[in-house]
């Protein structure tokens, strides 16, 4: 998928934008933790998991 588009998932809906980059795994797990627990941290690692995965491709 398109970077910026991927970017805009992640500040709206974090949890998707990482299940749509690594599927059920560890990071999708993490990052809806890390919502739940609070917004910004689970922003946070959305963008990092984004922007990682989409460097590997």
């Amino acid at each position: 998928m398109n970077i910026y588009l991927m970017a805009l998932l992640a500040m709206l809906l974090p949890p998707l934008a990482v299940y749509l980059n690594v599927g059920i795994s560890r990071g999708f797990w993490i990052n809806l933790l890390l919502t739940m627990l609070g917004f910004v941290p689970g922003v946070v690692h959305a963008f990092y998991i984004v922007t990682t995965v989409h460097r590997s491709r």
